[in-house]
């Protein structure tokens, strides 16, 4: 969580919150630390984030431009 927050720029509050909001999805979990882990396509998620909240974008209308319902990430399987 903390090396993501120091490449997206995001704190790991609003990692967190994205998180807990469905923004993003954490890839897998350390069974022994339950460190999370993130992947590139998690970076570039949170930069596309970044960019429409600079737009003045809810959360909601992120979450919908994303493809995500409102519970979290829509899987492609």
């Amino acid at each position: 969580m903390k090396d993501l927050a120091r490449l997206s720029g995001h704190s790991i509050h609003t990692l967190k919150f994205y998180l807990k909001r469905g923004l993003i999805q954490e890839v897998g979990r350390s069974p022994e630390t339950r460190f999370r882990y993130f992947d590139d396509t998690t970076v570039e998620r949170l930069a596309r984030i970044r960019a429409l909240r600079k737009q003045n974008k809810s959360l909601e209308e992120i979450g919908k431009h994303l493809g995500n319902s409102e519970f979290g990430i829509r899987n492609s399987e």
